[in-house]
């Protein structure tokens, strides 16, 4: 690990500061101080957010939630209004790491955790994300776990949140705060695809600090739910998952939001399945129709050509399990 130093941050200002110097910031630390223990990453400092006033979970006006950045995932998880309004969260955030690190570890350092990719947390091998311009050893490599949707020549790595994918499939946005004030970012517009530029991951500007994510009003009644396919049942990122979200009244689907992980270098929507579904009545038949362009512009590797299948799989059996069947 190299050098650094270390400053807690009493108030949003102290931290805001501290940050447009350069500082980075931490809470749980569950992802970065790892990183650094491998010298992947080495902040010359960290700027400990922990004590900022940001661990509330709230109902907004319009029904949506808001969920402070700060707001552990397993508080998250276990709140009852995330429970009640929107399920797919509780069990995208259960499904996740440890508990141990979900005591630990914060919603918005969850969403700015950085890829599980092998080369990318070994020193040794060639990566863009990593050292822009090094190459990425991962399209030749062993690349059974890596993406097949939203890869470019310059990196194939996955996303690893769970959380991501639910956010991602619900719409929700990501509230910041800067040196220039405060904005709203979409979050199909924060987790960006690597392109050219992988090493670029959120759209974040120098000092911007995460201060919520809210999810926005859906109609009722609105099932939801989150399937992860793993090579093991606990503490193992998902090789695909889905997120489901369905509004159906008078047995017909009026509103459909489906996103998958695991398969792609950002959380990936897959809004020609949810056309697909709005306005059917709920079958075996409409899943399986449906499902059919789960896969559409993906680019498999030697090792991961399975994963277009057990995408398509993965997402039927979630459409099965939220809509039922007529």
């Amino acid at each position: 690990m190299h050098p650094f130093t270390y400053t807690k941050a009493t108030d949003t200002r102290e931290a805001l500061n501290a940050g447009r110097r350069g500082g980075r910031y931490i809470a749980g630390g569950t992802t970065l101080v790892d990183l650094m223990r491998e010298t992947v990453e080495h902040p010359g400092t960290l700027v400990d957010i922990s004590a900022l006033p940001l661990r509330e979970v709230t109902v907004t006006m319009s029904g949506g939630l808001r969920v402070g950045a700060l707001v552990r995932m397993a508080e998250a998880a276990a709140h009852p209004k995330v429970r009640a309004l929107y399920p797919v969260i509780s069990q995208a955030l259960e499904l996740s790491a440890s508990a141990q690190l979900r005591n630990m570890a914060s919603i918005g350092g969850n969403i700015m955790q950085r890829t599980r990719c092998t080369y990318f947390r070994d020193v040794t091998a060639d990566c863009n994300k990593r050292e822009p311009g090094t190459g990425c050893a991962a399209l030749h490599g062993y690349n059974r776990s890596h993406a097949i949707l939203g890869t470019s020549d310059s990196c194939v790595a996955t996303h690893p949140s769970d959380l991501a994918v639910a956010l991602a499939a619900l719409e929700a946005t990501v509230h910041l705060l800067g040196p220039d004030g405060e904005r709203t970012v979409p979050f199909a517009d924060f987790l960006l695809q690597p392109g050219n530029t992988p090493n670029r991951e959120q759209d974040l500007k120098p000092g911007e600090l995460i201060t919520a994510v809210q999810i926005p009003a859906h109609p009722r009644p609105l099932k939801s739910g989150y399937l992860k396919v793993r090579d093991r049942q606990s503490y193992e990122f998902a090789l695909t998952s889905a997120a489901v979200a369905l509004h159906i009244r008078g047995g017909v689907i009026r509103e459909a939001k489906v996103a998958v992980g695991g398969v792609g270098t950002v959380p990936w929507k897959l809004p020609a399945v949810e056309q697909a579904l709005v306005g059917e009545r709920p079958s075996d038949r409409l899943w399986a129709e449906a499902v059919g362009h789960a896969a559409d512009g993906a680019r498999p590797l030697t090792h991961n050509r399975f994963k277009t299948e057990l995408l398509k799989r993965t997402v039927e059996r979630q459409l099965s399990t939220i809509g039922g069947t007529a």
